[in-house]
Formats: structure tokens, sequence, C-alpha cells
């Protein structure tokens, strides 16, 4: 059997400061707890106990990827490979639940409509509110994105909305880092991520909604020469393989349980 030509990893970002106090994050800025560098330290390990070891390393410009991509990277002692940054590997933006507590907001609306906000594929949550628009950091936006086409800042998104926007970076920049040989690692969100994999797996509308993506846990694509999974589904029902299986089931189940 021939080798498979290329490599592709996908690592969410560890446990933000905001997934522990349960607040949608989106667009804004926070850095990884203690227990969220943890887990991405132990990804690293995970990493060069199987032997992969990425050649070039794509993140958000995001704070808590760029923050595990760095420890990850680490660990598995690759910190000096090319890094390539990109808004368009950003979390997915929230709107109006930017910073809203998910408890209370399921409260206040209903688990069906948040559910609705949270994990549908083509419906938005609610653009936050233009009175507060000025607020620049519950919007996500500052520096960073000054060079930005303002059309191009996103006021809420969905996870369609995710996926059209991370598509040009992934033909653009990481198709030719993967062609050229190299082993690709994509440090990045529960959303983009969710988006590249419904791209890479297929997966229909309705799948990816179901779909949850544990943090600090490398998934693993082995692609074929058409950029295609070489495996069928395994593990949580994707088809690239998870390096602790168990271990990242068990983060998944938990990752689904969560409030909001």
């Amino acid at each position: 059997m021939l080798p498979v030509p290329y490599t592709l990893v996908l690592l969410r970002h560890g446990q933000s400061e905001w997934n522990l106090k349960n607040l949608f994050t989106g667009w804004v800025d926070v850095d990884l707890t203690e227990l969220g560098r943890d887990e991405a330290r132990r990804g690293g390990r995970d990493l060069a106990h199987a032997e992969v070891r990425p050649d070039v390393v794509h993140t958000s410009v995001q704070v808590r990827a760029i923050r595990t991509a760095e420890l990850a990277l680490d660990e598995c002692a690759r910190k000096w490979i090319p890094v390539r940054r990109s808004w368009r590997l950003n979390e997915r933006h929230y709107g109006d639940l930017q910073g809203r507590n998910k408890r209370e907001t399921t409260a206040q609306f209903g688990a069906a409509k948040v559910k609705v906000w949270r994990r549908s594929y083509d419906q938005r949550p609610p653009d936050l509110d233009p009175t507060l628009a000025k607020n620049a950091k519950r919007w996500g936006y500052d520096e960073r994105y000054a060079a930005l086409p303002r059309d191009l800042l996103p006021r809420a998104e969905c996870l369609k909305d995710v996926l059209e926007r991370m598509l040009p970076w992934w033909y653009d920049a990481i198709v030719p880092d993967l062609r050229s040989g190299a082993t690709v690692l994509v440090a990045a969100h529960g959303n983009s991520l969710r988006a590249l994999v419904k791209h890479l797996d297929g997966l229909t509308p309705e799948a990816v909604v179901e779909l949850n993506l544990p943090t600090g846990e490398p998934l693993v694509y082995e692609l074929n020469d058409d950029l295609q999974p070489a495996r069928r589904k395994g593990a949580g029902g994707v088809k690239g393989r998870f390096l602790d299986p168990k271990r990242a089931l068990a983060a998944a189940a938990a990752v689904a349980r969560q409030a909001g």
C-alpha cells in the first residue's frame, strides 16, 4: 500500500479564561487558563510520541490559539518552524452573545433558541446592539484588523459564514503548504475547525451541528492526492484520527454537555 502523501493536524486551543467562566467568547481575545496551557502541552507531547512532527503551523490571530500552538510546538521540539496567521482562522463572531453567560442566556431565551444561535449551520445570533458598537473590546475589533476593509469584519456569524471566510485561507495558504510535502498543524478554534472538518469530511449541515471537537486533542488527517481523507470515519464520527481516542471522546462529550 502506498503511503498517504499529505498530513494535516487540527488542534483546538486549550481551555480559555472565558471557557472557564462559561461565557460566549467569539472574537474577544482572551488567554488560556492554566488547564488550557496543560492541554496544549499535552497535545504537543502526543504529537511527539506519535512521531507526527509539524513542519509549518497556521493559527488565527487570537492569543488562545497562538499560545496553544507555541506550547504544543515547544513540547515536540518544533518551535522553530514557520508560522502563518490569519483572521480567517478566528473563532466565529458571536455578535450580541459575546460576553454573555451561556447558562443565563439559555434561561432568558430558552435552550432551543440558544442551540440554534450556537450550533445551527446557517442561522446567525443577533448582531451586537448598534448603540454599543463603539465598544471595540466587546466587538473583538482592535489594531490587528486595522488593514481589513470594514465590510469584511463580521457583525455576527453562523458556521456557514465561518466556512466561507475560512476557505480562501485553506486554498491559498494551507493547501500550498500541504502540496509542498509539509506536515501542517492548524491551531485554531472550535468553530473554525468544525468548518474545516465539514469541508474535509463532506458533512451535511445537519451532521456538523452535532460535531463536537475537544480542546487540546490533536486530530490527524491523512489526505490523498486529491486532498481527501484517506480513511473512513472513526472515533468521534470524523475521518481524522485522534491520537488518544478514548480521552478525546470523553472530552468531546463534555463539550456537548456545556450549557447554552
